[in-house]
């Protein structure tokens, strides 16, 4: 690497702190790196690394040194130039993941290898707007490598941002990510783990156990990333409602007011905040049944984590300190305007079902387990297709498709009360989803699968090829 480049690198890649990471200091939030002039320029190293996490010296995994890694902040139009170093000891990728861009780059099936280097290089969709992540992606190592750390979040500005109702409110990104520790390093997997995904008994926001951040203004905007592997985030803000402006995909059309707010395992959501009263509020997650199993025989028990002598009740996430005498903005009449897509226009209608064997251990869809030699759907670029997701199986599973946005039709008939873009969409045990699924002209093979990582991992993934 020449100078003049070696130079560049460091700076673009540098930790550059926005105004949106500054103020408490008891309010981590991870590194921002900012594109600057439509380049987005880093290098970015994956290995083991020191960091301190709910008071505890630890080992974990990290991207760029920290825990999570550091928020890549874009604009639509912007170019992406990120070199990854892997310096684990183990071979490893990187999943774009939300992003509609081509699977060439946002490529599943590559393998880095220790010490080596790869370049990803894209250009951010000029129609693309929200709150993204990137994490690993290699076959039967996802969850043990997410677990360990290795997560961080992706924010795409909007001219929505620039708006009075948006642009004048507190904004500030929430990882929420879960973690078990075992002599200073990440817990390893038991068999059990793989059964019903791991969960940790530390319940961390942007790497910390039960922050408080002390608002500053009336309004805030909330960007919430469940980068955890297996654990669902039933949220409530005690003494206030949450206003959901975005999902995965992007905005919303309009605010659409919700008393509690459920992010599965690889979900986004962004809300606003309004206090309409001074003090201090808990940002809680309530308890979850998703039907995990326990050992002998393997019959269903319903806990929303790990430990069951804790997750019977709410759990304390965050602590909200409203500012003094506060005047919260007015909410925004209006946002984004979604395509208006009709199941009448899709060409294709596909059927996926979701099944399991506990007793083995392996995780299907329409019966088989996954197989990188072998397509299940082709799809022409353009086309519009309607996908049904039949979760057949005993637990919640939430169902992801890399780089063809969709919206949700139905969920058991019943349609949604508002339109969103999504990425991951939950289906609990029985539950039967319909998708519109417009196949951008992003030519490739691209995958499926639940995003509780472990049934990923162990079989509950397909691929699809668009022509």
């Amino acid at each position: 690497m020449n100078t003049d480049r070696r130079a560049l690198l460091k700076l673009t890649a540098g930790l550059l702190l926005s105004p949106l990471a500054r103020g408490q200091a008891s309010f981590p939030e991870p590194p921002v790196l900012k594109s600057r002039d439509g380049l987005l320029q880093v290098r970015l190293k994956a290995a083991p690394t020191p960091v301190t996490v709910a008071g505890r010296e630890a080992r974990l995994w990290t991207y760029g040194g920290s825990f999570p890694g550091p928020t890549l902040r874009v604009r639509p139009g912007d170019t992406v130039r990120l070199e990854l170093e892997n310096l684990l000891p183990e071979s490893t990728n990187l999943h774009w993941h939300g992003l509609p861009i081509s699977p060439k780059v946002d490529d599943p099936f590559l393998e880095i290898p220790a010490k080596e280097t790869w370049s990803y290089a894209f250009t951010v969709p000029r129609d693309l707007a929200g709150t993204f992540w990137y994490h690993p992606h290699l076959h039967g190592r996802v969850a043990p490598q997410l677990f360990a750390g290795l997560a961080g979040a992706i924010v795409v500005e909007s001219p929505v941002d620039g708006i009075p109702e948006l642009r004048e409110a507190e904004e500030h990104l929430l990882v929420l990510k879960d973690l078990e520790l075992a002599s200073g390093r990440p817990a390893a997997h038991t068999p059990m783990d793989w059964i019903n995904g791991k969960e940790g008994n530390l319940l961390l926001v942007n790497g910390a156990s039960r922050p408080t951040l002390r608002a500053s203004k009336a309004t805030l905007r909330l960007r919430l990333l469940n980068a955890s592997n297996a654990r669902y985030y039933r949220l409530q803000l005690e003494g206030h409602p949450l206003y959901l402006i975005a999902s995965d995909g992007g905005f919303l059309e309009e605010p659409y007011e919700v008393p509690e707010l459920l992010l599965a395992p690889g979900e986004r959501a962004e809300v606003l905040v309004r206090f309409q009263k001074e003090g201090a509020f808990r940002l809680l997650a309530l308890p979850y049944d998703r039907g995990v199993h326990m050992m002998g025989g393997m019959e269903r028990m319903g806990h929303g984590g790990m430990s069951m002598g804790t997750s019977q009740r709410p759990q304390t996430l965050l602590t909200l300190v409203a500012p003094p005498r506060p005047k919260p903005l007015p909410l925004p009449k209006a946002l984004a305007k979604l395509p208006a897509l009709s199941p009448n226009q899709a060409r294709v209608t596909r059927r996926i079902t979701f099944t399991e064997d506990m007793m083995a251990g392996k995780f299907f869809i329409n019966g088989r387990t996954f197989d990188h030699l072998r397509v299940d759907f082709q799809g022409r670029a353009g086309d519009l297709e309607v996908w049904e997701v039949d979760n057949q199986g005993d637990m919640d599973h939430p169902f992801h498709l890399h780089t063809h946005p969709f919206q949700v039709l139905s969920v058991n008939g019943k349609p949604l009360p508002y339109r969103a873009l999504k990425d991951v969409v939950n289906l609990k045990a029985k539950e039967v989803v319909r998708l519109l699924v417009p196949l951008r002209n992003l030519p490739g093979k691209t995958v499926f699968h639940c995003h509780i990582v472990e049934h990923e991992d162990r079989g509950m993934m397909g691929i699809l090829e668009v022509s």
